[in-house]
C-alpha cells in the first residue's frame, strides 16, 4: 500500500510542471484583446470623384474594422463641388466621429478643403499650414466683391449676408445666376459651421471674399478647435471631449489610440489617373485617331482595338467631370475637318478650320477654373502644333506632286524608251522591252534585234516606235 502511495506521489509531482506549462501555452493560444484604433484616411491632392469614392470606402472598411474614430488628413487646393458634397454627405452619416487635420506643415485645405474641414466634429491644424479661400470659382470674375468703401459700413446681420444680396444680383445686369451659386456656398458653410458650433462669421467670409487664415488664427477665431503638433498630440487633444455624433452626444476616448492607415486601393488610383483632365483628353483623343487609323487601314486590328479601349475610357472618366458639351462638339468637327482634308482638295481650308475648331474645343472641354481639374494648355498647344505641322506637310506633298512628271497612261508610255527583242520588218510587228515588260509593238521601217527604240504614239495595246 506505502509503495502505491509513493508512486502517485511522484507521479503527481511530475505532471505538476507538464501541466503548468500546457496552462501557459493555452493562455497564450486565447487572442489577445485588440486595443481600440483610429482609422487615418489621407485626401491630398484635387478633390474630384476617385477622392470621395476613395472616402466612402475607406470609411466603410474602417467601421467594419472596429475604428472608434477617423483622422482625416487633408492637404488640398480644392476641387469639385459635387465630389466635396459627397464627402461631407457621407462624413455626416457615419456614426463614429471625424477628426479634420490639415497636415504635414505647409499643408493648406483651401476652397473644398475648408468646406469639409469645417464638417468634422473635430477641427485641427498643423503649424505652418492654412485654410480659406472657398468662393466658389465658377463664378470667376462675375462674382461681386465687397470695395473699399463697403468695409467701412457696419456689418450687417448674418441672416442678411446670406440672403439680402440677391436682389443685387438683378440690378447689376443679368448676373443672378452668380448670387444664387454664391449664396448657395454661404448657406452651406455657414450651416456646418453652426452644426459645429464654430465662427460661421468667417466662413462666410472665406466664401464671399476669399479670406484665409494661418493655423494659429484660425484657433484664436474659433473656426478650428485646436493646433495639433502631430497625429499623437491630435489625439491627446482630443481625448475626452464630447462631440455631435448624428443626433447622439459622444464623449471621445482617444488615449493610446492606435493609429491605422487606409490607404486607396487599386480602383481608387486607377479612377484617380483616369479622371486627370490632361490624361482623359488625352484618351479621348488617342481612341479618335486610332478608329481613324483602322478606318483608313481595315485589318490592322491594333489601332482599332486600342482606340475603341481609350475612347471608351476616355468617355467614362469625362463623364465622372464637369465637361462643356459645346467644347467636346468642337472638337469633334475639328477632327473631322482635319481628316476630311486627306480626301478633298481643299488646299488646307479645311485642315486650318479643324485645327481652330479643336484648339477652341479642347479649351472649352473643361473650363472650371477649380485646381488640378483643367487641361494643361502645354498639352493643347503641342497637339495643335503637331497638326498644324502635319497639315502642311500634306500640302507640300500636294504640291511636289502636282509638279512630278506622270507616271501611267499614255504621258508615260510617250517617248518612252525600250529595246527591240526581236527584228522587225517595216509596217511590221514584233516585240519591244519598255519598263522590265514586253510589249508588241510596230515600226515603219525595218529594225534588228537590240535596236533601242522610242515610243511614238499608241494604238490601243499596240505600240508605234522609231529609232532612238
Amino acid at each position: 500500500m506505502r509503495r502505491w502511495f509513493w508512486t502517485a506521489f511522484l507521479a503527481a509531482i511530475c505532471t505538476l510542471p507538464i501541466a503548468a506549462a500546457l496552462t501557459a501555452v493555452a493562455a497564450s493560444a486565447e487572442p489577445a484583446p485588440t486595443p481600440h484604433f483610429v482609422a487615418e484616411i489621407a485626401l491630398d491632392g484635387a478633390i474630384g470623384p476617385a477622392t470621395a469614392e476613395y472616402f466612402d470606402d475607406a470609411s466603410q472598411r474602417a467601421i467594419d474594422d472596429g475604428a472608434v474614430a477617423i483622422v482625416l488628413r487633408l492637404d488640398t487646393p480644392g476641387g469639385l463641388s459635387e465630389s466635396m458634397r459627397q464627402i461631407i454627405s457621407r462624413m455626416l452619416a457615419i456614426d463614429i466621429p471625424v477628426l479634420g487635420y490639415v497636415a504635414p506643415g505647409g499643408a493648406r485645405a483651401a476652397s473644398a478643403g475648408t468646406y469639409i474641414l469645417y464638417a468634422c466634429q473635430i477641427a485641427a491644424m498643423a503649424p505652418a499650414t492654412h485654410l480659406g479661400a472657398a468662393t466658389p470659382v465658377s463664378l470667376g470674375s462675375s462674382t461681386p466683391m465687397p470695395s473699399p468703401l463697403d468695409r467701412n459700413k457696419p456689418d450687417k446681420p448674418a441672416s442678411a449676408k446670406s440672403t439680402g444680396n440677391a436682389n443685387s444680383g438683378e440690378n447689376s445686369g443679368g448676373d443672378a445666376e452668380s448670387h444664387k451659386v454664391l449664396n448657395d456656398a454661404i448657406a452651406y458653410i455657414r450651416s456646418l459651421a453652426q452644426l459645429r458650433g464654430r465662427n460661421a462669421d468667417w466662413a462666410e467670409q472665406a466664401v464671399r471674399g476669399a479670406a484665409t487664415l494661418t493655423a494659429n488664427e484660425a484657433a484664436q477665431k474659433h473656426v478650428i478647435d485646436f493646433v495639433a503638433a502631430d497625429t499623437a498630440n491630435l489625439l491627446d487633444q482630443a481625448d475626452r471631449r464630447r462631440v455631435l455624433v448624428g443626433e447622439h452626444m459622444l464623449t471621445l476616448q482617444l488615449k493610446g489610440a492606435v493609429v491605422r492607415a487606409y490607404p486607396p486601393g487599386w480602383r481608387t488610383r486607377f479612377l484617380g489617373i483616369i479622371t486627370n483632365p490632361t490624361f482623359a483628353y488625352m484618351l479621348l483623343l488617342a481612341g479618335v485617331y486610332g478608329l481613324v487609323l483602322e478606318a483608313f487601314h481595315p485589318g490592322a486590328m491594333l489601332p482599332g482595338i486600342a482606340g475603341g479601349i481609350c475612347l471608351l475610357i476616355g468617355l467614362y472618366a469625362l463623364q465622372l467631370l464637369p465637361v462643356d458639351y459645346a467644347g467636346l462638339a468642337l472638337m469633334a468637327l475639328g477632327v473631322a475637318l482635319l481628316v476630311s482634308e486627306v480626301f478633298l482638295p481643299t488646299m488646307g481650308a479645311l485642315g486650318v478650320g479643324g485645327i481652330i475648331a479643336f484648339v477652341i474645343g479642347s479649351i472649352m472641354l473643361l473650363n472650371t477654373n477649380v485646381p488640378g481639374y483643367a487641361i494643361n494648355l502645354g498639352v493643347i498647344g503641342g497637339l495643335a502644333f503637331g497638326g498644324a505641322a502635319l497639315l502642311a506637310a500634306l500640302i507640300w506633298l500636294a504640291m511636289r506632286a502636282r509638279r512630278t512628271r506622270l507616271v501611267s497612261g499614255d504621258p508615260r508610255l510617250l517617248n518612252a524608251r525600250g529595246e527591240m527583242l526581236e527584228s522587225i520588218a517595216a509596217n511590221g510587228e514584233a516585240q519591244a522591252l519598255l519598263f522590265g515588260e514586253r510589249w508588241q509593238v510596230r515600226s515603219a521601217m525595218a529594225l534588228p534585234v537590240g535596236t533601242r527604240v522610242r515610243v511614238v504614239r499608241r494604238d490601243g495595246l499596240l505600240l508605234w516606235v522609231e529609232p532612238e
